[in-house]
């Protein structure tokens, strides 16, 4: 189990913030210690950032001390961009996965303690942390914001499934459906725009050229037929030798509805 832990925190959207990337990375538990603001949870800026993630809201937990945040976890990383008296601060990236399979294990608490916008954990505070860590940034600006270091720990360590496994994209035209419509246009263009028959052999190369080139989506395809049809085309599939019989011999379908045509079917205004 992750626990955040955030000390003496003084601003009520960067703890916002917080609370909305555990609900995004969790399962994740966030303890607030001694925060600045009496009235942080009450807070209009933290009331706003706490919209639609009022469950983590009120598993949030206030303590006194740090010692009584860490008392029961088993591991404790403190988070600092400072040097502590010689002792060993790793980069964060050489460990995140080490951390991530203790995060997973059920028999593991492991927090990761943040400090004070203002001045980030004391001494004594990196003390009560088993390791320390840092966040690497460009030498041009070495500060990271409370909420935006909480927010990449959290992300590292995120091991669930995501809310889209895989984006559903546009349907692609099949090979099938390029070969008609590329037929279809060559016969087309070539009947109704040619004026020679050089013309006729532009048109025919430039259409393959443009469909070796470019992917379609189905709809797109669709779309072209549509307009051969309106340039007075009846022609379908197996006029080109693209399976079923001749044009003449095939079914009248001409109540079938355009979003529910195949690719065996000519689009139909």
């Amino acid at each position: 189990m992750k626990r955040v832990v955030l000390v003496r925190t003084q601003g009520p959207r960067n703890v916002g913030s917080v609370m909305r990337a555990v609900a995004n990375f969790g399962p994740c538990e966030l303890v607030l210690v001694a925060p600045q603001r009496r009235s942080m949870l009450v807070h209009p800026d933290f009331t706003m950032m706490a919209h639609g993630v009022e469950k983590v809201r009120e598993r949030i937990r206030v303590v006194p001390t740090l010692a009584e945040a860490l008392a029961d976890v088993t591991h404790s990383v403190g988070f600092t961009a400072r040097p502590r008296d010689g002792r060993l601060r790793v980069d964060w990236r050489e460990r995140a996965a080490e951390y991530r399979g203790l995060c997973d294990d059920e028999g593991h608490v492991v927090a990761f303690v943040f400090g004070s916008e203002a001045d980030g954990l004391t001494a004594e505070e990196t003390d009560a942390c088993k390791e320390i860590a840092f966040l690497p940034t460009s030498a041009e600006h070495q500060s990271l914001n409370l909420a935006t270091a909480a927010s990449i720990v959290l992300f590292t360590l995120y091991t669930g499934d995501a809310v889209h496994k895989r984006e559903r994209g546009p349907r692609m035209a099949s090979e099938r459906q390029l070969r008609f419509l590329r037929e279809h246009l060559k016969a087309v263009m070539g009947e109704k725009v040619a004026r020679s028959l050089a013309a006729k052999q532009d048109i025919e190369e430039s259409i393959e050229r443009v469909f070796t080139r470019v992917p379609l989506e189905s709809r797109d395809a669709r779309a072209w037929h549509m307009m051969m049809r309106a340039l007075g085309s009846k022609l379908a599939p197996r006029d080109f030798g693209i399976g079923g019989p001749p044009h003449d011999q095939r079914r009248d379908d001409t109540q079938t509805r355009f979003g529910e045509l195949d690719d065996s079917e000519p689009v139909r205004e």
